[in-house]
């Protein structure tokens, strides 16, 4: 892939040279970055948080946005969906696409993401008590339209004890929590990642 530009420097006007340190960017163990270039080449994804509504009016947008040159989603989710309520718990009255899109099952999600293609978009989803869930969801839809689950790209936030400090939208007591987090660790290791890192580390 082409440098973005042929020269680099810093405010400075020190060189910046394409590697600097012992180890190479692009290779095994990744500690200098995934890609070879970095973001000489690639520009690291943008995208815009967007949820609204119902899911198909998500999607919509999710579509606008790919059409205007976006090259990865951030999906917002409303509050029931943040705390693994369904749309129609009396719990969720008054609050069902108000900060971000309802998400219930996976119909919502095949919805949300119908037309969008999942092996070339990199999705991000701000979630974490349910994030297991929601991902379930998206590795089934992803799956249903012949994606690979090693080809999905994206980020999962996975952050409960942000919700105990900061937010509150935890569903489980911290113990619990603490291992559903850490299941999805292993489970992406296993099940999503395996194909890809089994080519360079001895994961069984």
């Amino acid at each position: 892939m082409s440098q973005r530009k042929e020269h680099w420097q810093t405010l400075g006007g020190i060189e910046v040279p394409k590697i600097a340190g012992p180890d190479e960017s692009g290779k095994p163990p990744y500690t200098r970055g995934i890609h070879d270039s970095m973001y000489r080449s690639r520009l690291w994804t943008m995208r815009q948080y967007a949820g609204f509504s119902s899911a198909e009016e998500t999607n919509e947008r999710f579509k606008l946005l790919l059409e205007r040159g976006q090259k990865g989603l951030s999906v917002a989710f409303d509050l029931p969906t943040q705390l693994g309520l369904d749309a129609d718990d009396e719990m969720s009255e008054g609050e069902v696409g108000k900060v971000g899109v309802s998400v219930s099952c996976v119909d919502d999600m095949r919805i949300l993401m119908s037309g969008i293609p999942l092996d070339k978009v990199s999705t991000s989803m701000t979630i974490n008590a349910p994030a297991m869930v929601l991902l379930a969801m998206y590795a089934v839809v992803a799956e249903e339209n012949g994606v690979a689950k090693n080809q999905i790209r994206g980020t999962i936030q996975n952050d409960i004890l942000k919700e105990y400090i900061a937010r509150g939208t935890h569903i489980f007591p911290p113990k619990e929590s603490m291992r559903l987090i850490t299941d999805i660790f292993s489970i992406v290791l296993k099940k999503f990642l395996f194909g890809i890192l089994s080519q360079f580390l001895d994961i069984t």
